[in-house]
């Protein structure tokens, strides 16, 4: 139950990010920085040890640098397509984890994972083959997904040994260091800090302080509970409480063909045939020690 309420709230970040008017580097920047300002805070109120090694503590900044360029892509991918097929492409973030989990689990593939995955794919297909004005934003989504799957399988094994808020704290902290170093680099604050206009502050707090701070922390909880497959695979709901919501803010920009609902529904499928193949095999691990 949980980890569906954290889904339907980063299905709501894709309609913040078409609401903020700033670009997708510079709402990034915002957001890491204001969710790792609120962590950090919490943290200290809150009493939690936040001492880490130095090899644990360059990992995470590592992938904290990760999930910052997922960020980007995902809100670039926004800003030159819609919500509605950014959300949809995202969903191909299965495929990518059935490749990586079992290489950094160091376990054998399992053919439930590899043909839930084609079936992603082939919904993708669909989507891309009939989707011709939105093949940018397609691209970038799917480089969105592909670093959604490496930070995924990566705080699998995190979860492991550090607590779920401590490692929150870490990456996005090193997620905001990175875009600050670029963004000093590339001389984007020689004219202060990108303005914000109308309600983008409004958005921007409910897009770092309660869509990313208290879903991150949640998010990486749940890995602890699930295997990065199925909760990615539960993830995959997140562009159906999307696109529902994008269809509401914006409608037609958001009217898409017959074909991309088509593929979307094959993709979400996997969601539904995961829940039931892993509940079995749960089943049948269970009834082993009794046989």
């Amino acid at each position: 139950m949980r980890l569906h309420f954290i889904v339907f709230l980063w299905g709501f970040t894709g309609i913040l990010g078409a609401l903020i008017s700033l670009e997708a580097l510079e709402l990034v920047f915002y957001r890491m920085g204001l969710a790792a300002a609120i962590l950090w805070i919490w943290a200290f109120w809150k009493k939690k040890e936040m001492r880490v090694g130095y090899q644990r503590l360059s990992m995470y900044l590592l992938t904290g640098a990760v999930i910052a360029v997922h960020w980007v892509t995902f809100f670039h991918a926004i800003k030159v397509s819609n919500v509605s097929v950014t959300l949809a492409c995202l969903s191909s973030v299965a495929v990518f984890v059935s490749l990586l989990e079992p290489l950094v689990y160091r376990r054998r593939v399992r053919l439930q994972e590899i043909l839930l995955s084609l079936l992603g794919v082939l919904g993708l297909f669909l989507i891309f083959q009939f989707e011709g004005d939105h093949r940018e934003g397609i691209l970038y989504a799917l480089v969105s997904a592909f670093l959604a799957a490496v930070f995924s399988v990566l705080n699998g094994k995190f979860v492991q040994a550090d607590a779920s808020e401590k490692i929150s704290v870490y990456e996005l902290s090193g997620g905001w260091l990175v875009l600050t170093v670029y963004l000093l680099s590339n001389g984007a604050f020689n004219h202060g800090l990108p303005s914000l206009q109308g309600l983008d502050l409004l958005w921007l707090f409910i897009l770092g302080g309660v869509c990313t701070a208290y879903a991150f922390i949640v998010s990486v909880d749940v890995m602890k509970e699930l295997s990065p497959f199925t909760a990615v695979l539960t993830i995959n709901l997140e562009p159906v409480y999307g696109i529902v919501l994008a269809q509401l803010f914006f409608r037609e920009k958001e009217s898409m063909s017959l074909y991309f609902y088509l593929g979307t529904g094959i993709i979400l499928s996997s969601v539904i045939l995961n829940g039931y193949l892993s509940r079995k095999r749960r089943e049948r691990e269970q009834l082993e020690p009794e046989i």
